[in-house]
């Protein structure tokens, strides 16, 4: 049986259970604007950097892990099928086109797990220096629109008007992965645990490394449950 990194894990699953607050919060501000909780700095650090560090621990994990193309056609397939429900969503008119979710977290990490291949033999100093120009590149091209972006949009370059509810371009996104992988490569190449000696069975720990395994299930499941609570709490207030 393949042994565990506890600590990717653990901090993969903050990362998710991070993910969770930030979305309930928002749901939440929906029904009670006048609590500002969107102008929280707590809101706004998990809202900027969440996605950074989750995808820097999913670049780790990829030098560990093997199969990665048929694990960025499961996470694919998920990420098209929440895009699928959120077009339903507008089209049936309970939610306007702003909740559509059209190059979402799913969908950057999906096409980052497939590009692996084409650089996992690359050393560490080309993958750190991709990495680098693929984030400073992200960095030039956000907050413009680009009126030959209609297509582009997953790579960051947007066309004016351009809504997505969930929006993970790969410029930069795919250079926190890559820089990830060097990480990986650097820090985990005899695929143990750092931390040997701590106990892993600590039930904070446990729990967070749980979520951690199971983020996809996590993530697809976690916006209808929390929607149920929202509709609920529009119907009793």
């Amino acid at each position: 049986m393949k042994q565990r990194i506890w600590e990717l894990d653990t901090a993969r699953g903050i990362c998710i259970l991070g993910m969770l607050v930030v979305h309930f919060l928002y749901d939440i501000a929906g029904i009670f604007p006048e609590l500002g909780i969107t102008q929280n700095p707590v809101f706004d650090f998990f809202t900027q950097w969440g996605g950074v560090v989750f995808f820097l621990i999913s670049g780790i994990c990829v030098t560990l892990g093997s199969r990665p193309v048929r694990r960025g056609l499961i996470v694919l397939s998920a990420g098209l099928l929440v895009s699928a429900v959120t077009v339903a969503m507008a089209w049936l008119g309970f939610a306007d086109k702003g909740i559509i979710i059209y190059f979402g977290v799913l969908h950057s990490l999906a096409v980052c797990m497939l590009l692996w291949p084409l650089v996992r033999k690359f050393p560490v100093w080309a993958l750190g220096a991709l990495g680098l120009a693929v984030i400073v590149l992200g960095q030039l091209v956000d907050g413009h629109s680009f009126a030959w972006g209609a297509f582009l949009f997953p790579l960051g370059l947007q066309p004016a008007g351009f809504v997505s509810s969930d929006y993970f371009p790969l410029l930069p996104y795919w250079g926190f992965f890559l820089l990830g992988s060097l990480l990986g490569k650097l820090l985990y190449q005899p695929k143990v645990s750092l931390f040997p000696k701590v106990d892993p069975q600590i039930p904070l720990i446990r729990f967070c490394a749980w979520v951690g395994r199971w983020s996809l299930p996590v993530y697809l499941l976690h916006q209808p449950v929390f929607t149920a609570i929202v509709f609920l709490l529009e119907v009793l207030l």
